[in-house]
């Protein structure tokens, strides 16, 4: 039985479900449930030895939703399904847009993530001051240092994993410094700036914080002067200096381990091996959903996310370590929705692992995105209703989930006219390469703007709660994580924390002194609730 049967069965399972039982006894039921557990999370400030940071590169609400819902189908839940971050205690919302673009790119984005400086679009490990695509000898002055650095000063080990290109945008931005996102080896960049700056693989092998990273795992072998490796060929480049630089970084570290494949990974000799490198394509990897395709060799997300931790893990100060869902970005580039709804369930598995493998008393784990894309839930499909399939409408038809631009209005509405209305045709639109529907040609769809979810857990989780710039998420891994510009907050904090209550009590007491009384109108809770704040406005006016 083809795995397309398999999976409309499982869809039509979900479809034919009875949700008459749904009634007034069925959600106070799980409303309460979900009251309880919340009443019952504990708020830890406690010190985080070790920080893992999930990016879902590309990874908006729209596609949470949509992958929680795909994931369901397949387990038949359906739409009350979950992932594992979204039981996380703690949910917050990053403004993502960069200094100069109201939607921005991962190299700023990531910049803002990892350094916690917000950058102009395309620029990498500088601040605005700096020029895209021009490099000065000033820039020296430009570089901002990443939460890798600021861990290594601070004794913690550090690592990457991607599934895109390890010098590709959002793994760059943890070590590199560029005018140009795209400089990731030499044939690229200008030559009168080739003495200016080094290509971004250089970067990673030849300076810190990359240099000292003890694990290593993605794609790119073609920037890593790496031969002989299959993958897919995006948008990179290929070494002409002849350079092997996974070599040059062997021959530079004691018990150092490259593997290439998913066997020689997951054999490795965790005991002895102190530096890990993983190449595993010439390019970008493959898609999760398009490994049996291709090729068994590469490793998933998952193996590569228990590796990296297991060696990690060896550290007593702990680590630091950036786990990247490259490919969801990829596949939402090409509208290839589905694509990008599998990679995305691979990475909240790869979560899940973390999870698994770390204990939550002392590790503090991030998951959020770097920017969203323009895919969107359309219509009012019924419950059960295929979410890579159609929506529900009496007058048009039309896909639940489209993109606001993309290559996918060239496949419905160009060459080939009777797809424009794909009901009753023979279209598989479970095909792996199946492109959803844009209204705007474009060949390459691009990023959205809205703000991105972040769900954290562990220790210091708490200050990942509320609305901010995107840039704050390297300010509270420093304080959580006591390393950086704000380790000393952090010991201020342990040796008076009192003073951090003064802080907290009396950053809006002119708020608590404003409060009327309207003891009449009030329940006991609201009585308990305002005898509170009146005691906290006279702490914080006589202290």
């Amino acid at each position: 039985m083809s795995m397309n049967i398999i999976m409309a069965l499982l869809v039509a399972s979900v479809h034919a479900a009875d949700y008459t039982n749904e009634d007034s006894a069925y959600w106070n039921k799980i409303g309460t449930k979900q009251l309880e557990e919340t009443l019952q999370r504990f708020q830890s400030n406690n010190y985080a030895k070790n920080i893992i940071i999930f990016i879902g590169d590309g990874m908006g609400i729209s596609t949470i939703t949509s992958a929680r819902i795909y994931k369901g189908q397949k387990t038949g839940v359906g739409e009350g399904e979950k992932l594992s971050f979204e039981t996380f205690p703690i949910v917050g919302l990053s403004k993502t847009y960069s200094v100069n673009i109201q939607v921005t790119d991962s190299a700023a984005s990531g910049t803002a993530l990892f350094t916690g400086v917000k950058t102009n679009n395309k620029m990498i490990g500088l601040n605005a001051k700096a020029v895209y695509n021009v490099c000065k000898t000033s820039d020296k002055d430009l570089k901002v240092d990443s939460i890798m650095k600021w861990a290594q000063l601070a004794g913690k080990d550090t690592g990457i994993v991607t599934k895109t290109r390890i010098t590709h945008a959002t793994p760059a931005a943890c070590y590199a410094h560029t005018n140009n996102r795209n400089w990731e080896c030499d044939s690229v960049i200008p030559p009168q700036y080739r003495d200016c700056v080094k290509d971004i693989a250089r970067q990673l092998v030849e300076d810190e914080p990359g240099n000292k990273f003890k694990v290593i795992l993605g794609g790119g072998g073609n920037q890593m002067g790496l031969k002989g490796l299959s993958g897919t060929i995006d948008d990179g480049c290929i070494r002409t200096d002849s350079k092997n630089l996974v070599q040059r970084w062997k021959n530079s570290k004691n018990n150092s381990v490259v593997v290439t494949t998913n066997k020689e990974l997951m054999d490795i000799d965790i005991n002895n091996t102190d530096y890990l490198m993983g190449i595993f394509s010439a390019d970008h990897m493959y898609f999760a959903g398009e490994k049996w395709l291709k090729s068994q060799d590469q490793p998933s997300l998952v193996n590569m996310t228990i590796q990296a931790v297991n060696i990690l893990n060896k550290n007593p100060n702990g680590f630091v370590l950036m786990i990247e869902g490259g490919l969801i970005d990829i596949g939402h580039h090409q509208n290839f929705a589905k694509l990008a709804l599998e990679d995305t369930l691979e990475f909240e598995e790869a979560v899940s692992a973390a999870i698994d493998l770390t204990d939550k008393e002392n590790t503090l784990i991030i998951v959020t995105a770097d920017h969203s894309h323009t895919l969107t839930i359309n219509g009012y499909p019924l419950r059960g209703n295929d979410i890579l399939g159609f929506a529900s409408s009496e007058n048009v038809t039309y896909e639940t989930l489209t993109y606001a631009n993309g290559p996918g209005y060239k496949f419905h509405t160009m060459n080939i006219t009777h797809w424009r209305n794909l009901t009753n045709s023979s279209v598989d639109m479970n095909d792996t390469y199946y492109r959803h529907f844009s209204p705007v040609y474009l060949s390459y769809e691009t990023h959205g703007g809205e703000d991105v979810a972040v769900y954290a857990q562990g220790p210091s989780s708490h200050i990942f709660s509320g609305v901010y710039e995107e840039n704050y998420i390297a300010h509270a891994i420093s304080y959580a994580a006591s390393i950086g510009l704000h380790a000393q907050l952090r010991e201020d904090y342990n040796e008076n924390p009192s003073q951090n209550l003064h802080v907290t009590l009396c950053t809006n007491s002119n708020d608590i002194k404003a409060q009327p009384s309207r003891a009449g109108s009030r329940s006991r809770l609201s009585h308990l609730s305002y005898i509170i704040m009146s005691v906290s406005y006279l702490f914080c006016k006589y202290n």
